[in-house]
C-alpha cells in the first residue's frame, strides 16, 4: 500500500487563502476587530455606516427606523466578527446582516405596529421630506444623476413595490452590486436573482409611469 497522505501546513495555508473571500485590507480590519483595536472599530463605521444607512433607509422608506437598524447592524458585526468565516467578502458579509435585520425589522413593524399606523397616512410627504433631511455625503451614482425631485419620486415609487423585489432592485440598480455578490446576500441562485430585479424594475417601471415622463420610466427597465 502507499503511504497514507498527510496534511502539509503550507499547503492548507495556500488553499485557506485562495478560499477567503476578503482583501488584504479587509482581513487588516478584520484582525483589528477581533484584537478589540478602537482604530479599526472606527474605519469600519467610517467606510461602512452611510452606505448601510442608506440600503436600509431604501428598504424601509423611513429615516427613524433605518437609522436604529443600522445601529443593530453593527453591533451584531461586533458581536460575531469571531465567527465571520471570510468566504465572501466583508461588505458582502456586512450587506447580507443589513438586509436581514432590515426584514426583521420589517416583520416586527408589521406584527406589532400596523394597528397603529393609518393606511398610507401621508406616507408620500414624510418620505419626501426625510430623503431631503437623509444625510448622504458618499453619493452613489443613482443619486448623483438624477435630481432630488426624481429621486425623491423613485424614492417613494420603491416602497409601493413587493419588499422581495425592491431588496433585489436596490442592490442592484442604486448599491450597484454584482448578480453574485447579490446571490451571496440573499442566498439565492443567480437566475432567481436576476428574476426578482427584472419583476423589480417592472414593479417599479409601472409605478414611476404615472407619475415621471413616459420616456424615463420606459428606459428604467
Amino acid at each position: 500500500m502507499g503511504q497514507p497522505l498527510t496534511a502539509n501546513p503550507g499547503a492548507l495555508s495556500i488553499l485557506a487563502g485562495a478560499q477567503s473571500g476578503v482583501s488584504e485590507e479587509d482581513a487588516r480590519i478584520l484582525r483589528g476587530l477581533r484584537a478589540g483595536i478602537d482604530e479599526a472599530y472606527e474605519e469600519l463605521i467610517e467606510r461602512y455606516q452611510q452606505p448601510v444607512y442608506g440600503m436600509v433607509y431604501r428598504l424601509l422608506g423611513n429615516s427613524n427606523d433605518a437609522s436604529d437598524v443600522a445601529q443593530d447592524v453593527f453591533l451584531k458585526i461586533f458581536r460575531s466578527v469571531g465567527s465571520f468565516r471570510e468566504q465572501s467578502s466583508l461588505r458582502t458579509w456586512i450587506y447580507r446582516i443589513a438586509v436581514n435585520e432590515a426584514h426583521n425589522h420589517r416583520r416586527w413593524f408589521t406584527r406589532h405596529c400596523r394597528h397603529e399606523v393609518p393606511i398610507e397616512s401621508d406616507r408620500e410627504d414624510q418620505l419626501a421630506a426625510s430623503v431631503e433631511c437623509a444625510a448622504d455625503p458618499a453619493r452613489s451614482p443613482f443619486d448623483q444623476a438624477l435630481n432630488s425631485e426624481t429621486r425623491t419620486l423613485i424614492e417613494q415609487a420603491l416602497t409601493r413595490i413587493n419588499p422581495t423585489f425592491r431588496t433585489a432592485v436596490v442592490l442592484r440598480d442604486i448599491e450597484n452590486l454584482s448578480y453574485e455578490e447579490i446571490a451571496e446576500i440573499l442566498q439565492l441562485s443567480l437566475g432567481t436573482v436576476k428574476s426578482r430585479i427584472l419583476r423589480g424594475r417592472e414593479a417599479l417601471r409601472r409605478e414611476l409611469t404615472e407619475r415621471l415622463d413616459p420616456g424615463f420610466a420606459q428606459a428604467y427597465t
